[in-house]
């Protein structure tokens, strides 16, 4: 009786506080091994998840792909190899591998100019060629805001992505009411054209946007930034990403000795394979179990997007946004998850329209806990108090590092699904989704804390 009361103080707490009170919410708190309810309210409505929509994404992956699973980049050519000249083009064919060039890091180009030279290629006729075909031409989600397109956090999504498909955009900024200089990119992009109108103003925060659509080279910058800043950066997404790594991958050769007649190109879209080619060499991600590390830990919009689109190849080529839509319901539909009702637009939670309830991510948590692939899983989530998205839930209090999460943010949202740990050895699964609250998300993560606190301290 006394936990019984405890835990009805608790529901009070969420459904009447100033913050929460009215807001569109969906609780769900359950113990993992006995399916005894802790507490709920409001379980089966469905509510946006925000990035706690990477959870069917990553959870499906892991269990259709296994934690093993390298996305695959194939090096092939076409036409044939005479006295070490290539007549034909030299293809990379993307595999969804979200990770290529992460962080700027290169050093795979290297390789794949060993790779081209043991072939015994020592000149190439032809073009270096991005043969991103695994994927529909439908780049970016038609889901996603407007507003978001051309923003390093939305990115378009290809089977070739490369520089983590974001590029800085160095700017300097003078004196109040001029227009910030756009001084360069980095990575370097060529032709990308700027339509600046970002002004310069006495304020003290980064209000700089930058809007565009995938393949087009036309970038727009609005917004403020403060004035007499000197130089900074500020992330946009790279038009085309496969053709910048075609464009580096064209360099890495002629800088080795390998001339390359032709400049590099790309294909977008998909066609039966007429042309032959001959296999030069595979180059493999880092295992999946690493990726949707990445993709939980650091709330990966781009990981977690790649993951949802390859998911879709495996109904049909080319990958459609709509077929991975479908799979990833029909997936958990069958695997005993109640998304009858849940809407899936998206694999990372950036479309508005997403919708799931407590209740089904508390199923999907409990399956994914009982998976030959739970240690992968539990180790991709954010640790309350100390990591990821996870750094400012409870530290410092009785739930630091107890709570193994994935949360989820947007204005006026604060999101939380995963697992608590409890002193004597038990687990409790929970959902915790709350939309349309007022005030800053950091105001309603303060509400959630403290009645995780409150349902935390019902334990005997």
């Amino acid at each position: 009786m006394k936990i019984f009361a405890a835990i009805l103080l608790s529901v009070n707490f969420l459904t009447s506080h100033p913050i929460t009170g009215q807001a569109n919410m969906s609780v769900y708190i359950q113990d993992l091994k006995t399916g005894e309810v802790i507490d709920s309210y409001r379980e089966e409505h469905v509510v946006p998840p925000a990035s706690v929509m990477k959870l069917l994404t990553t959870g499906a992956a892991l269990e259709m792909l296994g934690a093993d699973y390298r996305f695959p980049t194939v090096l092939e050519y076409s036409g044939s190899i005479q006295d070490g000249v290539l007549h034909g083009n030299l293809y990379i064919r993307g595999g969804c591998d979200p990770s290529l060039g992460w962080q700027g890091k290169t050093a795979f180009l290297t390789q794949w100019v060993k790779e081209v030279k043991k072939a015994g290629i020592r000149r190439i006729d032809g073009a270096v060629v991005a043969d991103m075909t695994m994927l529909d031409g439908e780049a970016q989600n038609p889901n996603w805001l407007c507003e978001d397109a051309g923003n390093y956090y939305a990115p378009g999504i290809f089977s070739l992505n490369y520089y983590g498909n974001t590029m800085n955009i160095v700017l300097k900024s003078g004196e109040p009411g001029s227009v910030a200089t756009v001084v360069k990119t980095e990575p370097n992009v060529e032709d990308i054209r700027f339509i600046n109108r970002i002004r310069c103003d006495r304020i003290q925060y980064d209000g700089a946007f930058v809007s565009g659509l995938p393949y087009s080279n036309e970038r727009y910058l609005t917004g403020a930034v403060p004035s007499n800043l000197g130089t900074f950066g500020v992330k946009g997404d790279l038009p085309n990403p496969g053709l910048l790594l075609a464009r580096h991958f064209t360099n890495r050769l002629r800088e080795a000795g390998v001339p390359v007649a032709k400049e590099a190109t790309y294909e977008p879209d998909y066609f039966p394979l007429t042309l032959h080619r001959t296999e030069l060499y595979v180059h493999h991600s880092a295992p999946l179990s690493e990726l949707i590390q990445e993709t939980n830990v650091n709330s990966n919009n781009l990981y977690a997007e790649s993951m949802f689109r390859y998911i879709g190849t495996r109904y049909s080529l080319p990958g459609t946004i709509h077929n991975s839509q479908e799979i990833l319901r029909d997936y958990w539909r069958r695997r005993g998850v109640q998304v009858q009702n849940a809407i899936i637009k998206d694999g990372c939670g950036l479309a508005p329209q997403d919708a799931i309830s407590a209740k089904a991510l508390v199923q999907l948590l409990t399956i994914m806990a009982q998976s030959k692939y739970a240690d992968a899983w539990m180790a991709s989530l954010p640790v309350s108090g100390k990591t990821g998205t996870l750094t400012t839930l409870c530290p410092g209090t009785a739930l630091e590092g107890r709570i193994h999460a994935k949360s989820g943010t947007i204005a006026g949202t604060k999101n939380f699904a995963g697992y608590i740990d409890l002193p004597n050895g038990d687990t409790w699964v929970f959902a915790i989704l709350i939309n349309s609250a007022p005030g800053k998300a950091k105001n309603i993560q303060s509400v959630i804390q403290k009645y995780l606190l409150d349902v935390y301290s019902t334990h005997p």
